[in-house]
């Protein structure tokens, strides 16, 4: 009997083990719903990744060549900068490719922007043409950041010796890069060959210079220069303006300097 016992025992030990659990019930899964949800539950772009923004304008602002709207949004009222229009209040607008801008100073309005949208408006009347296509976010066309991200990725050094600007505030691209900490937000002079010339960026355009000073494998050898003037890519010009030390504009667009509010003329 005692053995008899011990062998329904062992029976049942070697069944046990050869018996494969069974598999976790899968919830039942509503495919209808899936796609919606799945959309609803993915996480939200960057806040500095370029979106549309969708409105109605309830308030207008001009600061050539920009039009300043207001909008009301799902989600709350929101600021947006758009190449000149003449839509107008009560309209139902979208702003593609709206890159945000922090803190965005708008010295035409003179205010300053807690966040206000750089974009293109979509099929609006009086629409003007952007500088850069609808598809292209504004900070895509700005020129390439200086530094690490200019020397592999703007201009490369193409431009011959030239003069250093004379007087007081006269220095060469490679003294400016070297005396940031000194000239910060002081007036300087400088010459330099156009390498870049982009043309009604967040309202101002957008020059690349170099004088032949600087290293390219270190992005010392090319200055860039905001201005409401008129260059080329090829003219010799000389460059007076204030010299901004860690100036970020957002999007990765970072400039360890850069000269803005400038003036162009001849050396």
């Amino acid at each position: 009997m005692r053995q008899l016992f011990i062998a329904s025992a062992l029976a049942a030990s070697v069944f046990a083990c050869n018996k494969s659990p069974s598999p976790p019930a899968t919830p039942p899964t509503n495919q209808a719903a899936s796609g919606p949800a799945k959309s609803q539950d993915a996480p939200p772009p960057p806040a500095d990744a370029p979106s549309d923004v969708r409105g109605k304008v309830v308030e207008r602002l001009e600061a050539p060549p920009y039009t300043y709207l207001k909008l009301a949004t799902a989600s709350g009222e929101a600021w947006a900068a758009v190449p000149e229009t003449t839509t107008g209040v009560g309209t139902e607008v979208t702003v593609a490719g709206a890159q945000p801008m922090r803190a965005f100073a708008s010295k035409t309005l003179n205010r300053t922007f807690e966040l206000v949208y750089f974009g293109t408006l979509v099929g609006a009347p009086g629409q003007a043409q952007p500088a850069a296509p609808a598809s292209q976010p504004a900070a895509e066309a700005m020129p390439a950041a200086d530094g690490a991200k200019h020397a592999a990725g703007g201009p490369p050094a193409v431009v011959g010796k030239i003069q250093k600007a004379g007087g007081p505030d006269g220095k060469s691209i490679e003294e400016i890069f070297a005396g940031k900490a000194n000239l910060k937000d002081k007036n300087v002079s400088v010459n330099g060959q156009v390498t870049k010339f982009v043309r009604g960026v967040m309202g101002r355009n957008w020059v690349h210079i170099q004088d032949g000073t600087g290293a390219a494998d270190k992005g010392t050898h090319d200055l860039t220069v905001t201005t409401q003037g008129e260059t080329k890519v090829g003219d010799v010009v000389s460059v007076k303006g204030v010299l901004r030390a860690d100036r970020d504009f957002g999007a990765g667009y970072a400039y360890s300097i850069i000269i803005e509010e400038a003036t162009l003329g001849s050396p």
